[in-house]
């Protein structure tokens, strides 16, 4: 299967490849961006090695696939986007994104995922698409709100990561009401 390739105005979103190791290991060692990403800041190349492999594992095992968000001006992944935990029989999916901190505020993280949403409607017939966000990721709230998820409710100590149990609230966006 060919990667898809998605470009909005500003952006290209594409594959995370190996060579985009150090870029990947730029953002994802940010203790701001981690915050609530359920994984310690990166410390080395490897780890950053280790996350590209998860890329290309959820996608050959069909259960999600993650785009590399890169300027259209500039190659550099500067975050990433994608559906993980897909289940097919069900038409449903998780959301997940993060970008790097230098371009938080500039309207990138929501070009990026409005994109991907239309996307998993329209080219991977998902029917639900879910985004699982801590109650203090207030920016996270704000974006998913603005893309039309609507918050469903309080999943109480639902993961536990980085030492300690997470309460997250469930938002979801339908392709059809």
């Amino acid at each position: 299967m060919t990667f898809p390739v998605i470009e909005t105005n500003r952006l290209v979103l594409r594959r995370v490849t190996n060579e985009d190791a150090k870029d990947v290991l730029k953002y994802l060692s940010d203790e701001d961006v981690m915050k609530y990403y359920g994984l310690d800041p990166f410390q080395s190349i490897d780890d950053a090695l280790e996350e590209i492999s998860w890329y290309q594992s959820i996608q050959d095992n069909s259960t999600g696939i993650r785009w590399g968000i890169t300027l259209k001006d500039q190659d550099r992944v500067i975050g990433s986007c994608g559906f993980h935990n897909s289940v097919s029989q069900h038409y449903r999916t998780e959301i997940g994104f993060e970008l790097s901190k230098d371009q938080w505020g500039k309207g990138i993280a929501l070009e990026a995922v409005g994109a991907i949403i239309n996307y998993g409607f329209e080219q991977m017939n998902f029917q639900r698409i879910e985004a699982l966000i801590e109650p203090p990721n207030l920016p996270s709230q704000k974006l998913v709100e603005n893309l039309g998820f609507e918050r469903e409710g309080l999943l109480r100590s639902y993961e536990f990561t980085r030492g300690k149990f997470d309460d997250l609230y469930m938002y979801s966006i339908l392709k059809q009401k």
